[in-house]
């Protein structure tokens, strides 16, 4: 039992479930895009009752309309990585004639079948290495002013997710914005690193493919996103998990200089990554267990092989520090000031670790007992123990998985997270949150024995908007909606009839009974314990 809860958190510890790019854009038209030798081709003009029609740097796409939001999904802004191109960095995509149609998503990435109590987040399609699109959402009514961009970066342990999971449709509509979801390269194939990769790269690094997928829909955002009815001038970057993990990452990396104007974290800032040196030796030792000693051998390989390979428990996909992209770690960067001066608006669920051990007991067909607490405890913390269970007694919850995910969630998430807001406050405006819904995951039935309260990713939902609960719970999901879009607009997170949201180190606590701001959030989650006193 202890070694199947340890590896299960290892792996949740990285699986910062994140986003998908969603690039929402107003409709424009009469914009003749250029062809391939700088001259303007004719659009032709869309029959009747034809979705409509944008033109972008590389063609000229048909989207679907909507009542309230038009979609325009599936658009390649990468050439597909794929043969000689598995494991390099992404390139532009080619451009095309005609009308291209934009109302089918593009595939999700290469993935295994995902099972979370919202379904397998891979999404509509078949994964596939052919997966580098993006969507689009933009408000039905026209705007003679270019609209904010939201940038939607999926999580999910950087293994699996798609941009497609969460529609951007609400959000754009009520928020007057233009939302964007994006894929990119997940597990083996976004985030190897290997030495033979680094001995083709002129820069000697390998790995952190996933993030440079993301780092190239932010400059096609950057390029084509004005076509949509978007300002280039004003993109917030958000995601979740680990995708909240890669938005931290392109606050410190030199390489996401100029591509986005705000950015939000959920659920994930600032997790220790490998360094390039030990993920290089892992991707070896991993291509020696499928008899790979060279690239020419991997790249070889079918994409089921390697995604089969891939699932062993010894093989962790996640970015490394490589010293380029990824100069150091994101708390030591944020330590010495080397971020972008951007406001950050980023925080947790109040019960982010109970998804943890709900998943791996209670609907794994196990109860964690009373006499299991310690013994799951001393797996995860070793020596740490009797400190840790003197702070988190059984007495004070109501019932060992409750203690045992308030253990999870402090030293996780929440404490990591408030050490980031503090740091990244010294240089920038930061904003903190903790979202508190504590029956937010009532609607799915879920069978546990215990409260799941509002666990990690239980707040997505709130953000983008269409939210079917009490009363109270959809005028959150309104405000929630109200501050995330405002926050990209401004820099600053408002919302109508909703209270003001100080700056750090005051934390905004959302939650159906009502919003308010504290000062009580490191005492309360223990974080001198997990991050030392001055937290």
């Amino acid at each position: 039992m202890s070694g199947l809860l340890r590896r299960y958190l290892t792996r949740s510890h990285t699986l910062l479930l994140s986003g998908v790019l969603l690039l929402s854009g107003a409709l424009l038209s009469g914009a003749p895009p250029l062809s391939a030798a700088g001259v303007a081709a004719a659009a032709p003009a869309p029959a009747a009752g034809d979705g409509p029609t944008v033109a972008t740097r590389y063609g000229l796409l048909r989207g679907k309309t909507g009542e309230t939001a038009h979609s325009y999904l599936g658009i390649p802004y990468a050439v597909p990585p794929v043969g000689s191109l598995r494991w390099k960095p992404p390139a532009p995509p080619a451009r095309w004639s005609g009308v291209r149609d934009a109302t089918t998503p593009g595939n999700p990435c290469m993935q295994q079948p995902s099972s979370t109590p919202w379904g397998n987040l891979a999404g509509p399609g078949t994964p596939s290495e052919d997966c580098l699109y993006l969507n689009v959402h933009t408000p039905a009514q026209p705007s003679p002013r270019q609209r904010p961009v939201m940038v939607w970066i999926h999580g999910g342990g950087f293994t699996v997710g798609s941009g497609s999971f969460y529609d951007g449709g609400t959000l754009a509509a009520k928020g007057d914005v233009i939302t964007v979801h994006l894929n990119y390269r997940l597990g083996a194939f976004g985030y190897l690193a290997h030495p033979g990769l680094a001995a083709e790269s002129p820069r000697g690094l390998s790995g952190n493919y996933g993030l440079l997928d993301q780092q190239a829909a932010l400059r096609w955002v950057r390029d084509n996103i004005a076509a949509f009815g978007g300002d280039p001038g004003n993109v917030t970057v958000f995601g979740e998990s680990a995708g909240g993990g890669s938005v931290c990452q392109h606050l410190v990396s030199p390489a996401a200089t100029g591509l986005f104007d705000r950015a939000i974290a959920q659920s994930g800032c600032g997790f220790p990554l490998p360094t390039q040196e030990s993920q290089q030796n892992n991707g070896k030792a991993w291509a020696d267990t499928i008899g790979c000693a060279d690239i020419a051998c991997l790249r070889a390989k079918s994409a089921a092989e390697l995604l089969a390979a891939s699932a062993r428990p010894t093989a962790r996909w996640v970015p490394n520090v490589d010293g380029a992209i990824l100069p150091s770690q994101v708390t030591d960067a944020l330590e010495s000031g080397r971020l972008h001066r951007v406001p950050v608006l980023q925080g947790t669920t109040a019960d982010e670790g109970r998804l943890t051990v709900a998943t791996t007991y209670d609907l794994a067909g196990r109860t964690l007992t009373p006499e299991g607490y310690p013994a799951a405890v001393r797996a995860l913390y070793g020596g740490r123990t009797d400190t840790i269970l003197a702070r988190y007694p059984l007495s004070e919850h109501g019932s060992p998985a409750e203690a045992l995910g308030a253990v999870l969630t402090d030293s996780q998430f929440a404490c990591l997270q408030s050490r980031t807001a503090g740091l990244m406050a010294e240089h920038t405006r930061s904003y903190q949150y903790e979202f508190a819904d504590r029956h937010s995951m009532d609607y799915l039935n879920l069978p546990v024995g215990f409260p799941l309260g509002a666990p990690h990713g239980s707040e997505i939902r709130y953000v983008f908007g269409g939210v079917t609960g009490t009363p109270a719970q959809t005028a959150l999901s309104e405000k929630m909606l109200g501050y995330w879009t405002n926050f990209a607009r401004t820099g600053v997170p408002y919302a109508a009839n909703a209270p003001h949201w100080p700056q750090y180190p005051k934390v905004q606590t959302l939650a159906p009974e009502g919003i308010t701001a504290v000062d009580t959030f490191p005492r309360a989650h223990h974080c001198d314990l997990w991050n030392g006193p001055a937290s």
